[in-house]
């Protein structure tokens, strides 16, 4: 029998030449590009198909627009070949959100999800809203509270971390959901979320709905902290900017302790 210390060596290197060859395989549900974890289901990958079957308008109080969406599919400006959505509705004014947002048909509780989105123009300004109630703010030029990245009007802005315009962008986000006994709120929304990988808020618990009555479920309810026990949509918002998704993806969960924090690793 050969001396086992004799193909250490050998083994060391096939193991270091894995780690090289694979990095992909290793570390793929993060970031731009990231793949759809098993189970998942893709709510985006650039087809008119895919788009009218998972998707509608949110009908809040300042919805103007009418089916089917008027929200554009269009070439890709970064990657060649493939179509992304562009935040394009001709009933939408500059700024007045709650127009044309779009959201999910599905409702979700408790999710990981992964979103791709792209800004074209200086102050670009869209939205994912969670459950159609929390905004994950997406604006160029602000690294306020209200800016890139943020839970809007609850956490700061990681800005340092947003590849600036026309290069895509990604938010990775565990969520869970309000929970309830006997119809009280007992508690909060909590969310985890990585911005272009990096991890930016840990276990972060939601305090309100933010915007009022336009902006979601629950909007118009005591100020937006009167959340209720419903499940919403994922929803993207329409203010009359050039923003575009790309690479959508959900994968539904169920987590029973307040706790959202994941590594990025599969």
């Amino acid at each position: 029998m050969k001396n086992p210390r004799s193909i250490f060596p050998f083994v060391s290197s096939v193991f270091v030449a894995l780690a090289v060859a694979l990095p992909v395989s290793l570390r793929a549900d993060v970031g731009v590009g990231a793949k759809p974890l098993a189970g998942a289901e893709v709510l985006l990958d650039g087809t008119r198909e895919l788009l009218d079957a998972k998707w509608t308008y949110w009908q809040g109080p300042r919805f103007g627009s009418a089916l089917p969406i008027k929200w554009k599919l269009v070439d890709d400006p970064v990657d060649r070949g493939g179509k992304v959505l562009q935040t394009d509705d001709p009933a939408v004014g500059k700024g007045r959100f709650g127009v044309a947002d779009i959201v999910t048909k599905k409702a979700y509780r408790d999710f990981r999800l992964h979103v791709e989105f792209l800004v074209m123009n200086p102050r670009g300004n869209s939205g994912v809203y969670l459950q159609n109630r929390y905004e994950i703010q997406i604006q160029d030029g602000d690294a306020t509270k209200h800016g890139m990245g943020s839970v809007i009007n609850e956490t700061e802005s990681p800005y340092f971390l947003y590849k600036g315009l026309r290069q895509w962008n990604s938010y990775d986000i565990q969520f869970r959901a309000a929970r309830f006994k006997d119809g009280k709120l007992v508690e909060k929304a909590r969310v985890t979320m990585y911005f272009n990988g990096v991890k930016i808020h840990a276990n972060q618990e939601i305090q309100q709905v933010w915007g009022g009555a336009n902006s979601g479920i629950d909007g118009g309810n005591d100020g937006g902290k009167g959340i209720t026990d419903t499940p919403g949509g994922l929803k993207l918002q329409c203010e009359g900017h050039d923003v575009r998704y790309r690479n959508i993806w959900i994968k539904e969960l169920d987590l029973p302790r307040p706790q959202t924090n994941f590594a990025p690793e599969n």
